[in-house]
């Protein structure tokens, strides 16, 4: 039997561990920075750039992988994963600063990303309020004025942070719903709220940019635009110029075709990719970073496997510099299409569990009341 105890530590309680091994408590902060491990993907480095990194990393003592063609030059571009604790980071960083081959454009992105941090994070709750006749979960039940007025009541009692407010239905081979027939659902429901001075930020779940200039004539917060500027070419404009919020999906096809065989290459990276094209677009059009939403679209062109994939790794999309909803509330990738909403819900909160660890800004969720309570309940694990 060894004369050695080990104990394997998680990164978050190493500041509490070095407190209790007795290391000086006024180096705390710093000496953590060495023992917060950080891995990267930086997508298409040429060869120069891509053996800069590597030198830099190794130089001190991190590491870098590249294309095993970038040392025989058989490659034009390297994808490069740079690995190394905070401290080694910042310190390439600081090198890449005087070197050439855009390297310090570099730098100064990695920068960024490295100070992007949430220090009183707390996630948004997302209480959805479908207008339509046929969304999965609960179509039909508030396409009146009066239950839609009620419901829109009962998720703000229950603690929602934002009503997100749509009368078109975007699951699976769902049909198109014109601009005329969403108005004549949502606007009664925005002068009610107009009318009572009720001041929770809303969101407008559409993809029409004819709907999306009506309402925000009304004071909404975001636009919701599931296609992701795919749908209306004008959506981007209209965004732009109103000065909200908008969050962008990803969405493989329409609602009509998007469950046929959806493929991808590679399935994070894919999205990811799209998601920064249209980060990027929506920044060249005048939409401030700041007021840019991703989410990755869950069942929106995925199989099951793809969105379990992309709920494990939903942390990784921070890397775009904007805040994540993530909406997975239930959806039929849970399989319980035949379940009744309350059992849905108990697996929806279950998977939001991993969302808030990984410090996931906005849940789009049907029950607000036991998220909300659960986040709760997560405080006592300075999880939150």
């Amino acid at each position: 039997m060894s004369d050695f105890c080990f104990k394997t530590l998680n990164q978050r309680d190493i500041k509490v561990e070095l407190k209790n091994i007795g290391f000086d408590e006024h180096y705390i902060d710093n000496a953590s920075n060495k023992f917060r491990y950080i891995n990267l993907k930086i997508f298409r480095l040429t060869i120069p750039q891509a053996n800069i990194l590597k030198q830099t990393a190794l130089s001190v003592g991190a590491d870098c992988a590249v294309n095993k063609g970038v040392l025989t030059n058989q490659v034009k571009y390297s994808d490069c994963i740079l690995g190394g604790s905070y401290s080694q980071i910042k310190t390439i960083i600081n090198k890449l600063k005087f070197q050439q081959f855009s390297m310090p454009k570099l730098a100064e992105e990695l920068d960024r990303l490295l100070e992007r941090n949430h220090p009183n994070y707390v996630p948004k709750m997302v209480g959805i309020l479908n207008l339509t006749d046929n969304s999965f979960s609960d179509g039909g039940l508030y396409n009146n004025y009066e239950s839609a007025v009620r419901h829109l009541n009962e998720l703000i009692e229950d603690g929602a942070d934002i009503i997100d407010i749509g009368a078109e239905s975007t699951k699976p081979n769902s049909e198109l719903v014109s601009a005329d027939k969403q108005l004549e659902k949502i606007e009664p429901i925005l002068r009610y709220i107009s009318e009572r001075n009720i001041k929770i930020p809303i969101s407008i779940d559409t993809r029409s940019s004819v709907v999306a200039k009506r309402v925000c004539d009304y004071g909404i917060a975001i636009i919701n635009d599931v296609s992701g500027f795919d749908f209306d070419n004008d959506m981007i404009n209209v965004v732009a110029k109103s000065g909200v919020k908008v969050i962008i999906q990803h969405s493989l096809g329409t609602p009509e075709n998007m469950q046929n065989n959806p493929v991808y290459e590679n399935l994070i990276d894919d999205i990811y990719l799209n998601l920064n094209a249209k980060v990027k677009k929506a920044i060249a059009a005048g939409i401030n970073q700041e007021d840019i939403i991703i989410d990755v679209g869950i069942g929106f062109g995925k199989t099951q496997e793809h969105n379990y994939e992309l709920i494990k790794r939903i942390d990784e999309y921070k890397s775009l510099g904007c805040e994540i909803m993530l909406g997975i509330s239930r959806k039929s990738f849970l399989n319980m299409q035949n379940s009744p909403n309350e059992e849905k819900d108990i697996y929806t909160l279950a998977l939001n569990v991993l969302a808030i660890e990984r410090k996931i800004d906005y849940l789009r969720v049907h029950n607000v009341k036991i998220h909300k309570k659960l986040i709760e309940i997560m405080k006592n694990f300075k999880e939150i």
